[in-house]
């Protein structure tokens, strides 16, 4: 069956390890928009945190962001789908993930927040240093995060904790999942990211479909983390990266080069464009 949605994780999968989007993915992203295939980010991160030549790349239309719980219409900016986190479940994984040394996060928006002086000290959180400055660049450093919290009246996109120590990581995670209003998943090995209960980019990419008229057979998703799963498995094509976790590769239909290798363009060749075009 024709491919006529591609949804793509960004970190890891379209973005190679320096963060950049390399001309041979940009050639083939266009080529595929070009053929009437709908080309999107599907990620983790708030639109804020999506690549500005991402947002501005000419046709493409549409963004699943904050693992599925807001879907834009980049174009005119409206929310075609919004599932967000209750400010009381949010508030059980902030009191939560705040007894372990973390850099917390809160999204409001589209945009993430975290404390200044953990925002300070990013390297203690964020193991992979080409993230550094991306993540300064995008949250907004606030002196209180629960100051914050309590001043918004909206519900939020979701919760992230990021954790120097992978035990409290492990602990955070197990208490975490007592609570059944809360959806977890990790795009990092030493992050948690909290949505609300039943959201993930599977659904999220499904629903998007199912508005636009496109069959979930007709969709492909191409990713590497564990909040990837739920959409290689959902899809119609599941493509995990060759850097993806064990996890993604046993849940996917095909497996292909690595981040570093423009494995996500390679997929959109094999299976968009007809496959003669790879080199």
């Amino acid at each position: 069956m024709q491919i006529k949605m591609v949804g793509l994780d960004l970190d890891g999968t379209l973005l190679n390890s320096k963060k950049e989007l390399t001309p041979f993915t940009k050639e083939v992203i266009a080529k595929a928009i070009n053929k009437g295939v709908h080309v999107l980010v599907a990620t983790g991160r708030p639109f804020t945190g999506v690549p500005l030549e991402l947002r501005e790349f000419p046709g493409m239309r549409y963004a699943l962001t904050a693992n599925g719980a807001r879907i834009l219409d980049t174009a005119t900016g409206e929310i075609l789908i919004e599932h967000l986190l209750s400010k009381e479940s949010a508030k059980k994984a902030l009191e939560i993930t705040e007894k372990y040394d973390t850099l917390q996060e809160i999204y409001f928006d589209g945009q993430g927040y975290a404390k200044d002086e953990k925002l300070a000290h990013v390297e203690r959180y964020h193991k992979d240093c080409n993230m550094w400055e991306y993540v300064r660049a995008s949250r907004i450093a606030v002196p209180d995060i629960w100051e914050l919290f309590y001043s918004r009246e909206e519900n939020l996109d979701k919760v992230q904790a990021l954790f120097a120590d992978m035990e409290e990581r492990k602990a955070a995670w197990e208490e975490l999942s007592e609570c059944k209003d809360l959806n977890l998943v990790s795009s990092l090995k030493y992050n948690i990211e909290i949505n609300a209960a039943g959201v993930n980019k599977g659904k999220g990419l499904i629903a998007l479909g199912k508005m636009l008229g496109i069959e979930r057979e007709e969709i492909m998703a191409i990713g590497d983390g564990d909040n990837d799963i739920e959409m290689i498995t959902e899809a119609g094509v599941g493509v995990a990266m060759g850097n993806a976790e064990e996890a993604v590769k046993c849940n996917a239909d095909y497996v292909t080069g690595t981040n570093d290798e423009d494995g996500a363009a390679r997929a959109i060749v094999k299976y968009v464009l007809g496959g003669g075009e790879a080199c």
